[in-house]
This record gives C-alpha cells, structure tokens and sequence, in this order.
C-alpha cells in the first residue's frame, strides 16, 4: 500500500514534456493537509491539468503538426483526454465512498500516455 495523493500531488505522462499536478475538490471532506483523492479525481482540466507540450503520435494535433513539418515530430501543446478512472486505487481505504487514490496508481490518457504520481503531495501511508 502507498501514499495517500492529495491536492497539489505531483504528476507526469510519458508523452508529456513537463510535470503537472493534481487538483482535488473538496466535497468528500477529507484532506492530508490539502483534500485527499480517490480514483475517480481523473477528470481532464479539472484535475488533471496539461503537462506542457505532447509528443504522442497519436494526438491528432501533434499528427497534423508533424505532417505539416514533413514528418519531423513537432510537440502541441498538451490537453489530456482521460476517460477512465485511476487504476488499481485503495480498494480498502474509501474516500468519498470509492477506493483512495494511491501512489501507486496509473490513469491512461487517450493519446496513449501513461500518468503517473511522481510526488503525492504529503507522506501519510494508507492504513488498511
């Protein structure tokens, strides 16, 4: 079992070119300082904000980037489109009724990247 995530964690996708951090709302009123999230905090923008540029070939604004730059692999700028949940979570801690989001989690992004939790954002260890 890992971290618990917070607000403010730190992220990274393995398309993107910056890391980006998380935002949870505080609506389920749990924090670790800031408001603990679970594995639905996935959603695009809202808590999962850009990172930076992006260089997967299957973004279709980096496809027609490239395709006007003669086939040189040409960075946009980046805009998550993440459909599915975190994954595998917490299952025995709940937050808001569902699993807590943990370090150790992965959440996929449409364009192919695989986001990750580089920092959670504090050290609390998810007890059982």
């Amino acid at each position: 079992m890992g971290f618990q995530v917070c607000t403010g964690a730190v992220m990274s996708c393995t398309f993107g070119m910056a890391p980006s951090v998380l935002d949870v709302l505080p609506d389920t009123g749990v924090f670790c300082p800031t408001p603990a999230a679970n594995i639905e905090d996935s959603i695009p923008i809202l808590n999962i904000e850009p990172f930076g540029m992006c260089m997967s070939e299957l973004n279709p604004e980096v496809i027609a980037a490239t395709a006007a730059a003669l086939g040189v692999l040409t960075p946009m700028p980046c805009l998550p489109l993440v459909t599915d949940p975190w994954f595998p979570g917490a299952p025995t801690v709940l937050i808001g009724g569902l699993p807590a989001l943990d370090d150790e989690s992965i959440c996929l992004c449409d364009w192919g990247g695989v986001i990750t939790i580089e920092d959670p954002g504090q050290f609390e260890v998810l007890v059982e």
